[in-house]
């Protein structure tokens, strides 16, 4: 039996081509569980304050916040889930890459990569679908926000303080406005 080192070679390249696939979806993981991290961070942190709170009013919107946090929850739960499974595809799209070129027969190696080339697309379609529940959740965040006081910045001291200090420096005639006074909120 002879072992022929040339194709041994390229099937270890085309095998080690996926596992740069691989990197990305460990990073993703890990940001995902970041997210998932700090979410179950802000539950605890609310329901201690809810629990302490004798503000019917603060324990509704609380209840409502925690809704949404166990929605966004289970959103980055399937994140990571559907970025496993593309992980466990993209690893046996790996394996099947490197048994198919190294079999004899002809046969055997177009169902290898027939395999490989089903395996390795169904783990793209895990990747997509993690991505648009990682959107998802991102964008549920972000509604959760609150900017009334970019509404109404005189209500906020220091803003309106900075606001003062401004309109009583004095500006020479045609002067153009500084860089921060673009960012400034009107009155």
């Amino acid at each position: 039996m002879s072992i022929d080192v040339s194709n041994i070679t390229h099937s270890i390249q085309l095998a080690v081509a996926p596992v740069f696939f691989l990197t990305g979806v460990a990073g993703m993981i890990g940001a995902v569980a970041g997210r998932l991290a700090r979410i179950i961070d802000r539950g605890r942190v609310l329901e201690d304050r809810m629990m302490a709170s004798k503000d019917e009013d603060y324990v509704q919107r609380s209840l409502l916040e925690l809704n949404f946090l166990r929605r966004r929850g289970r959103l980055a739960n399937l994140c990571i889930g559907l970025l496993t499974l593309c992980g466990a595809l993209i690893a046996l799209t790996i394996i099947l890459l490197f048994v198919g070129q190294t079999t004899k027969t002809e046969i055997d190696a177009n169902s290898w990569s027939l395999a490989a080339m089903f395996s390795f697309g169904l783990g793209v379609v895990s990747f997509v679908s993690a991505l648009c529940c990682f959107m998802v959740e991102t964008m549920m965040a972000t509604q959760l926000l609150n900017f009334h006081p970019l509404r109404q910045p005189a209500t906020i001291p220091c803003m309106a303080a900075s606001q003062a200090a401004a309109a009583a420096a004095p500006r020479k005639a045609g002067a153009e406005p500084s860089r921060h006074d673009a960012f400034m909120p009107q009155a």
